[in-house]
């Protein structure tokens, strides 16, 4: 094949999945009552992945233990707006305020692999988790990403120790990955959060005038994250989008004014939202030391594309406000098979025991703990299933071996509706393979003890 049509097939195969990102300090408060906006759940093309990080999460030690035991009211929220469009929550993670949440649509999952997270404390020197960070890390059609949100000390004096705390949280995080052990590893990273870099040196005359006036660039060289990326060679490795929306602390609540408290904090851009990709390896013998890629970013380059950097200044529940960002990821699929096949088998009706078929298709950590769950369409997360059937118990399955399962009519629904059957990796933490969308009729249960109204001859009785 010459090299213009191998060009030409390499385009053809590099496919475009966006991603929504959102960070907030929600400052202790519950939700608003709706944040479909800030999700921009209309917005075409469809969001593919959603990832959502959250400080100061409401913390006392009474609700902290609630939230343990079942999600907290951020998550539920959100599970119950992005449900009903089709986005599952994947995976999480908290450290008291620190919430990082990942979503993704239903036809994505069986891709997401190789998820683990892990969370660093920089709090009262490293013994309390109010500041710090939450990652999470997953192989994505076969592409590492991790996502990384802090945050940072306050004050405006402190940017040198933010700086120190962001250092500190990259050493101290690792994961149990041969290939990308460390945050820096991965092929891309977003840091995101409450980083709280402050706009030095104006007054506050100025500071509010010029943001009145949107003419936000006067402040940037004054911004303390701008200004240290020009001496720190780590930042200087991240990307941002240009600071274009306002400065989104400090405001009173439940207003788009800025702090009149008698404090009166100077207005900033606390929250922040920035990429990473992984530079090219040096070759340190060449004279030019000209960089060069490792042949897997050369065969599989993923490129990242910012679309959207914004704030959204109409929800007051917090004095902060929401800082959205939108990207393109294009990519190469590097992962295109499932682990596993599922197979529904007959009609499937609570008056008779149901039977279905699981075939794995490629070697995974696979154990007896996993199960298959029944999910209605419009489930919120792997949790979320009306019934469940464990996998061959006795031993694991072989390869393309067809495994067949019965699922007792017992722990079935008594009415009709639309279902999935899920494959649930208890190693991998995650569903990793799905049946078709399959309906399970009305039971003559269920019209017997008058669920459903009786049909006859057309009429119903």
């Amino acid at each position: 094949m010459n090299p213009i049509h191998s060009l030409l097939l390499c385009l053809c195969l590099l496919l475009l999945f966006r991603l929504h990102m959102v960070t907030w300090n929600v400052g202790t408060a519950e939700p608003p009552a709706d944040v479909r906006s800030l999700l921009q759940l209309d917005s075409q093309p469809a969001t593919d992945l959603y990832v959502i990080g959250l400080q100061e999460v409401n913390a006392n030690p009474v609700r902290y233990i609630s939230d343990l035991i079942s999600e907290d009211s951020w998550s539920h929220l959100l599970m119950d707006t992005l449900a009903p469009m089709g986005y599952i929550k994947v995976t999480s993670v908290r450290m008291q305020g620190l919430l990082l949440i990942l979503f993704a649509k239903q036809v994505h999952l069986p891709f997401i692999r190789d998820i683990q997270s892990t969370y660093t404390r920089t709090g009262l020197f490293g013994y309390w988790g109010n500041k710090g960070g939450v990652s999470v890390r997953f192989s994505f059609y076969g592409h590492m990403l991790c996502f990384l949100n802090c945050h940072l000390a306050a004050h405006m004096n402190y940017a040198l120790q933010r700086m120190d705390e962001f250092e500190y949280i990259l050493d101290m995080q690792d994961f149990d990955m041969y290939n990308t052990p460390q945050v820096l590893d991965h092929k891309v990273v977003f840091w995101f959060g409450d980083l709280n870099f402050r706009i030095a040196d104006h007054g506050m005359h100025f500071l509010r005038s010029s943001i009145n006036n949107g003419r936000f660039n006067l402040l940037w060289n004054r911004d303390q994250l701008t200004m240290m990326k020009k001496k720190e060679a780590i930042l200087q490795e991240f990307e941002e989008g240009l600071l274009c929306f306002k400065p989104t602390y400090k405001f009173d609540r439940f207003s788009e004014t800025y702090d009149t408290s008698g404090k009166k904090r100077k207005p900033a851009w606390t929250d922040r939202i920035l990429w990473r990709i992984k530079p090219k390896a040096i070759d340190t013998e060449d004279e030019n030391r000209s960089t060069t890629s490792s042949a897997d970013d050369d065969e599989y380059p993923i490129k990242v594309t910012h679309d959207m950097y914004t704030c959204d200044v109409s929800y007051g529940v917090s004095d902060h406000k929401p800082v959205i960002g939108t990207f393109n990821l294009e990519m190469r699929k590097n992962v295109e098979t499932a682990l596993v096949t599922l197979t529904v088998e007959g009609h499937w009706s609570a008056d008779e025991d149901a039977t279905f078929t699981y075939t794995i298709l490629e070697n995974f950590e696979s154990s007896t703990w996993d199960w298959i769950g029944l999910y209605t369409i419009g489930f919120k997360s792997a949790s979320d299933y009306s019934s469940f059937a464990w996998v061959k118990d006795d031993e694991v399955a072989a390869n393309g071996e067809v495994v067949m399962v019965q699922m007792s009519k017992n722990e079935l629904p008594l009415l009709a509706g639309d279902y999935v059957l899920g494959y649930y990796s208890t190693n991998m933490k995650t569903l990793i393979a799905f049946s078709p969308t399959f309906q399970i009729l009305e039971s003559q249960q269920a019209v017997m003890e008058g669920l459903v109204p009786e049909n006859i001859n057309g009429h119903e009785k």
